[in-house]
């Protein structure tokens, strides 16, 4: 890095690319320093948009350039394998949009060469980087709610006929895109083994998961019901119900406040999250302290955690008979 500056070069001009770009904008010790797309017109665009330095017409041109120190795919998951593999092969640290891959097999092909060549990478499931994480961590460690023995978490949009959502070579439907993020509201507090696992969905004309539910038993006897949706306005709350109460977690997308209730539903406090610039910012300082220390991935999103996050979807999908092109199942 250029001094203690980690420069990124931004993959993809969607609006998760967008939303990369505002985050980096003042965010100390980082800069946007690139973006590449497929067509240079979009590229030089989005560049003047957010002041970018550098626009380039192809993905090989920016990982080409000497200066980027942190790529950031921000394509749609069913199109990370290719550009992530490439940016490994070149030497670039990577930070991948979540669904980290299409399916278990790619990712364990990234993590493997990744992992071989010595190279950064990490999964940017932007909740995982949140410091709504270590709080709620905390308030479970303490004994506040009692010993944990149910969690429900939804997630849904209303999110029409997108393609990303409708097709199978965009690998559609809710579970990549929204279930990914209910799974997760379950690893991170509860790393325990998986018991049984079981799942229902309803299916888009495509044969996409639009609406689904998916039921874990841990085998420390926590019970997790999760629910995801393309298709409806969902709650979006996510809730830890324990012996002697429960954590009301108001957005397991992007946490703001967690409410804490003890014996019999009483009130006790609403703890806020500090205020975010957008909430990714967490995760570009994470892989910036990273590379500074010299470490190849994130603790925040251990790769072994994302393989299992992966693993853990094939399976679902396969229970669901949810298929893509690139599967191997």
């Amino acid at each position: 890095m250029n001094g203690h500056c980690m420069r990124v070069g931004i993959i993809g001009t969607g609006w998760i690319a967008e939303k990369a770009a505002i985050t980096l904008e003042g965010l100390a010790g980082c800069e946007c320093h690139a973006v590449g797309s497929r067509s240079k017109e979009k590229a030089d665009v989005f560049a003047a948009r957010w002041g970018i330095p550098k626009a380039y017409g192809s993905y090989s041109e920016l990982l080409a350039d000497e200066d980027v120190d942190l790529v950031y795919v921000g394509t749609p998951h069913s199109h990370h394998y290719e550009v992530t593999k490439e940016a490994i092969l070149a030497g670039k640290a990577c930070l991948v949009e979540k669904a980290f891959m299409a399916n278990h097999a790619q990712a364990l092909e990234i993590v493997a060469l990744a992992r071989q060549r010595g190279v950064f990478l990490a999964e940017a499931i932007w909740t995982r980087y949140q410091p709504a994480v270590n709080m709620v961590r905390g308030l479970l460690d303490c004994g506040t709610i009692g010993i944990p023995r149910l969690v429900t978490a939804t997630l849904g949009y209303s999110m029409g006929d997108k393609p990303r959502i409708m097709r199978p070579d965009l690998c559609g439907g809710a579970l990549l895109d929204l279930g990914v993020y209910a799974l997760n509201f379950v690893r991170m507090f509860f790393p325990e083994d998986i018991r049984s696992m079981d799942c229902q969905c309803v299916k888009s004309t495509t044969g996409m998961d639009l609406t689904n539910a998916i039921t874990l038993v841990l085998e420390n006897g926590v019970l997790c019901n999760l629910q995801s949706s393309a298709a409806c306005v969902g709650d979006n709350i996510g809730v830890i119900a324990g012996t002697e109460g429960n954590l009301i977690i108001d957005n397991i997308n992007n946490p703001q406040t967690i409410t804490v209730n003890g014996p019999d539903r009483t009130y006790i406090e609403t703890i806020h999250v500090p205020q975010q610039t957008t909430g990714y910012e967490y995760e570009f300082l994470a892989c910036r302290r990273a590379l500074l220390e010299g470490l190849t991935e994130a603790v925040e999103m251990p790769l072994d955690e994302t393989l299992l996050i992966m693993e853990m979807m094939d399976s679902l999908r396969r229970k669901m008979g949810v298929h893509y092109p690139m599967d191997v199942f």
